[in-house]
């Protein structure tokens, strides 16, 4: 195989006999045989509008690799991300194992099934780590030993666990993956092994020159131990003897395409391909073979050594102090007659030749799916793992005595809601039973995301004290040790995001409790978008702060303004999206989105803020009209009026507005008052909770095929002799973010947003530029009141 070096048999660090090699061997046979069927049978079912799909070439390459794992390495606490397409093996081990009834094996892909890839909230058998898409499941589990480290600092020495990930070769062109392994927070993490299934295909083809030595350098430059299972045990055996180095370096000199190909042929033709530029000297070693021996002995790859695979494992184990990665080498589709085929990445066995493997295995129609006998070798080490490593449900999450607020409420004054949401949390640090569960991450925006409050009384996280001189500023508590409770990344949102969600499922992998708070600026939060989507896919439980978002950021011009991160936090499930105006609302909402991480049904939480300095006087008149304890509801349940103005027998609007358009809105308010039209301002400070609010009076009308559907939140904003009002909303964000309430009210309604990118300015001058400022809403409203009423006859 293309530039790779000689492999090697003498594999260190082995700390015990490796287990019965025949009853391993028989135990692999038998889960390549049900994930190839559990794949089969899903094809087979009755005819559907699409393929169903399953990836046998794919799972035959883990087989041994996942085998050699789960029989004869892993524990009860050790924590696996498995390779996507491999999700058929896993699911054969763990029916195997007795930990997932035989009614799912015919499930796959089915609603209420087997998942196409694992999923830790939707499958049966899978408690760790969801993974499908490509390179994020690669690096969770390197975050989540982040994590056992952290909470060990913290809480004590937990149970010994390792994180493994299994990984295909392909994954490893994945950006995010590089960026994990660089980032000093994950240096140093010795019970992280990632196993590479290098069997040098991609989707598509064979890659040409896959340069495992290359990768093999840069994990190694960043400190990680490099071990692999090259070639399986005949060869290295035959690398010993008298001319085996000539045919080592055969091997190693083959282009992948030409070696891949040895596994399709049979006979004559395998001698031929593989001589093809070979010397005397190897084609004198393998003279004495026959074509089938020949064919046995060169394509022993050490992917398929159970023995040397857990010999390998084992070696990791023995090096403590390093992250470890394994390159197993394998062939796609190892056992099956597809195997080394370039396209048979979703290639399917065909009837015949399922039929020909079952008999191959002494099964039959009747007892293919069939455990192995309870009292069998196999059937014996089955039961002792189903019994050791079966993953118990966690436990709830603990609720913590998260405050209502934290600080008393701001009613003068202008600040900004990101200078608020530092106040607030460098406050939430001394809360009894909630400072020490907090914890902080940014991707090297710390400061300038307003996290220096908590940083100073909580201090910077390192598993070994650290003295760094100083660091950012001489008035910053930077110097890094084990009780410090802000982990600082380098420049990596995805990091930002995979370590936010690996803290956030710290109490079902790790057993405590956190509170993971991040921040990033906010038109950055789409650069870190499959990483997010990724932790709350996985029921993660976090709070991160968008900073400074939209146009607002005046000054940095168009590459740091958002404009539809709005909408991302509107639209993902499983995360609630605020955007506060005023300072007690973050209050307030940051405390709200806290303690919702405890709850059975909580959510993520997602702010959206600003460095707009805002005149609270607004939010002091409100609060003295209706008190604390309505204001606080209200606010939590999205929205209140900011002006209230029931009808006069003047022609009216509805401005409905969010985060830092409040003193836009209320300008536009006074100034429509003094032109004749009475203008209500409804403040949104969770467009999200106020939608779903609406959406979910509207699912129970349907379900209980109601006319009258229940109040929701915004019609409780905008009773019914307003609601024939025109709106007109104003967003530092996309138009369409809010474009929804017209249509929750019956009524018209006029957007204003930012539909085009910024640049740099004042924020008058932006604000005008993008038909948000105070004059273009007085002529939304104009023209809206002014045209006809569609309800008139």
């Amino acid at each position: 195989m293309s530039d790779e070096p000689a492999g090697s048999n003498d594999q260190a660090g082995a700390v015990s006999p490796t287990p019965d090699l025949e009853t391993l061997r028989s135990i692999e046979q038998r889960v390549l045989w049900l994930a190839t069927r559990i794949i089969d049978h899903a094809n087979s079912r009755s005819a559907t509008d699409v393929k169903v799909g399953g990836h046998q070439a794919s799972s035959a390459s883990m087989a041994s690799i996942m085998t050699a794992l789960w029989f004869a390495h892993l524990n009860g606490n050790d924590k696996v991300a498995v390779k996507p397409h491999a999700s058929p093996v896993y699911h054969a081990i763990k029916y195997l194992t007795g930990e997932l009834d035989r009614s799912y094996l015919t499930t796959l892909r089915q609603r209420g099934g087997l998942q196409a890839y694992p999923s830790r909230t939707k499958d049966p058998d899978v408690s760790d780590f969801s993974t499908g898409s490509v390179g994020l499941g690669a690096v969770a589990p390197l975050f989540s030993a982040l994590t056992r480290r952290y909470v060990e600092s913290h809480f004590g020495e937990q149970s010994p666990a390792r994180f493994i990930a299994l990984v295909g070769d392909a994954e490893l062109d994945e950006g995010n993956v590089w960026e994990a392994i660089a980032d000093p927070a994950t240096q140093e993490l010795g019970n992280f092994t990632m196993v590479i299934d290098l069997n040098r295909q991609s989707l598509d083809r064979v890659i040409p020159d896959i340069a495992a030595v290359r990768l093999k350098r840069f994990f190694a430059d960043a400190g990680w131990h490099v071990a692999e299972a090259k070639y399986g045990s005949r060869l290295s055996a035959a690398f010993a003897e008298p001319g085996g180095d000539a045919l080592e370096a055969h091997i190693d000199s083959m282009p992948n395409e030409a070696y891949q190909e040895l596994f399709a042929l049979e006979g004559a033709d395998v001698r031929h391909k593989f001589l093809v530029d070979a010397g005397e000297t190897v084609r004198n070693f393998v003279g004495g073979l026959d074509d089938a021996e020949l064919k046995h002995l060169v394509t022993d790859l050490g992917g398929h050594d159970l023995g040397l695979l857990v010999d390998t494992f084992r070696e990791c184990d023995a090096t403590p102090e390093q992250p470890s990665v394994v390159f197993a080498y394998t062939i796609k589709g190892h056992g099956l007659p597809m195997a080394g085929d370039p396209m048979n990445h979703a290639a399917l066995l065909s009837p015949d030749q399922v039929d020909a493997f079952r008999r191959e295995l002494g099964l039959d129609a009747g007892t293919e799916w069939d455990r192995f006998d309870a009292n069998s070798p196999e059937g014996r080490l089955c039961r002792a793992v189903g019994g050791d490593i079966n993953n118990a449900p966690p436990t709830p999450r603990p609720v913590l005595p998260v405050p209502t607020a934290a600080r008393s409420t701001v009613t003068n004054g202008a600040t900004s809601t990101q200078e608020a949401f530092g106040r607030v949390l460098a406050s939430l640090a001394d809360v009894e039973g909630v400072g020490d569960r907090l914890i902080t991450t940014a991707p090297d925006v710390s400061i300038s995301t307003n996290l220096g409050g908590f940083i100073n009384k909580r201090g910077v996280y390192s598993h070994a004290e650290r003295d760094d001189h100083g660091g950012a500023d001489r008035l910053l508590k930077w110097a890094p040790g084990p009780t410090g409770q802000h982990i600082e990344l380098g420049i990596s949102e995805m990091n930002l995001f995979m370590l936010l969600g690996q803290l956030g499922l710290s109490h079902d992998h790790h057993g405590q409790h956190l509170l993971p708070v991040g921040t990033v600026y906010d038109p950055f939060v789409l650069r870190g978008l499959d990483a997010l989507i990724y932790g709350i896919y996985n029921d993660a439980k976090f709070v991160v702060a968008g900073t400074p978002a939209g146009v607002t950021l005046a000054p940095e011009g168009g590459a740091h303004q958002s404009t539809i991160t709005a909408s991302v936090g509107a639209e993902l499930p499983n995360i609630t999206y605020f955007e506060p105006a005023y300072a007690s609302e973050v209050d307030w909402l940051l405390c709200d989105a806290l303690d919702q991480l405890s709850r059975p049904d909580g959510t993520s939480g997602y702010l959206r803020l600003s460095t707009r300095p805002i005149d609270q006087a607004p939010f002091a008149n409100v609060l003295a009209m209706m008190g604390e304890e309505r204001l606080r509801s209200q606010v939590l349940a999205g929205g209140y009026r900011l002006v209230d103005g029931p009808e006069d027998g003047r022609p009216g609007v509805t401005i409905a507005t969010t985060g830092a358009m409040a003193p836009e809105a209320l300008a536009a308010a006074a100034e429509l008052d003094s032109e004749g039209v009475q203008a209500t301002v409804v403040h949104l400070t969770s467009p999200d909770r106020v939608y779903r609010s609406w959406r979910a009076g509207f699912a129970q009308s349907a379900a209980t095929a109601r006319v009258v559907r229940a109040p929701s939140q915004l019609h409780r904003l905008v009773p019914a002799t307003e609601r024939r009002r025109p709106v007109v909303s104003v967003h530092d964000a996309a138009s369409h973010s809010l474009a929804w309430i017209g249509s929750a009210l019956g009524t018209r309604q006029y957007t204003l947003g930012v539909d085009r990118f910024g640049e740099s300015g004042t924020i008058a001058d932006l604000h005008e530029l993008t038909g948000i400022d105070a004059g273009s809403i007085v002529n939304a409203a104009l023209i809206a009141v002014s045209e006809v009423d569609p309800y008139d006859d």
